[in-house]
């Protein structure tokens, strides 16, 4: 696979999105805009009751913003832009009337860890470490941090996102409430993804859908509050700092 997609399969009620990118799963803007746009079809998508949200490739589930875009980055409003595109996929998640199984085959980094946590129920195997990157780079965690801290709590949050150069296994994921399995093989992960994805079709989707919303009660102003952190970000990727440390990575 040598080309970035983002396709969808529906089969038996379920809708499996999966994107990918040859750069370790990395995501520029264009591959954000068709996943959340992807998610929000399948939602409105009276065939689906399910949706599986998974990364090609076997290794690297989401190494978050794509570095070769970032670089490119020379105004804040191109800055605000990017970081919306990770904004749009947690909206659209957020949003989405349907449960959204999480499938995490591997490592996952920076906004890979915030669509993780914006799922509605996340499996992972043992390979799935996750990671905080973005302070490394002179930026931070402000787009995604409301959706992981929603998922694993403040303490896990400021955890992760003040050490940002260690990844934290798969197993301190699922204690802290992101995942909620872990398995030793990407066989054991599919077979039970497939198996739960069957069995919550045979649930009731108007309560699926209700139950839906009180989860996700209290995030109503996450349409501004993501868009004012990706203008945070979209700033800070402007400093000397991240300039700086973003020239070593071309």
């Amino acid at each position: 696979m040598t080309e970035a997609y983002v396709k969808q399969d529906i089969q038996n009620n379920i809708a499996t999105i999966e994107f990918f990118h040859p750069e370790q799963n990395s995501l520029p803007g264009t591959i954000l805009a068709q996943l959340a746009q992807t998610i929000i079809d399948a939602g409105n998508n009276p065939e689906v009751k399910v949706i599986i949200l998974k990364s090609g490739g076997d290794r690297t589930f989401c190494a978050g913003a794509s570095f070769k875009e970032l670089i490119t980055i020379n105004d804040a409003a191109t800055g605000k832009v990017f970081f919306s595109g990770f904004a749009n996929v947690i909206n659209a998640m957020r949003q989405c009337p349907k449960f959204i199984i999480g499938r995490i085959q591997g490592k996952t980094v920076g906004g890979g860890v915030g669509i993780a946590a914006s799922t509605d129920y996340c499996m992972a195997t043992k390979f799935a470490a996750i990671k905080l990157s973005e302070l490394n780079v002179g930026i931070g965690p402000f787009v995604v941090s409301p959706a992981i801290e929603r998922k694993m709590g403040v303490s896990a949050m400021s955890q992760i996102a003040i050490d940002a150069n260690n990844f934290y296994e798969a197993e301190w994921a699922r204690s802290k409430g992101l995942f909620a399995n872990v398995y030793e093989s990407i066989e054991e992960l599919d077979a039970a993804v497939e198996a739960f994805a069957q069995h919550l079709c045979t649930y009731n989707p108007e309560a699926m859908t209700e139950m839906k919303k009180i989860f996700w009660k209290g995030t109503d102003d996450w349409n501004e509050l993501l868009a004012e952190r990706a203008a945070i970000s979209g700033r800070l990727v402007l400093s000397d700092f991240t300039k700086t440390t973003l020239e070593k990575f071309k």
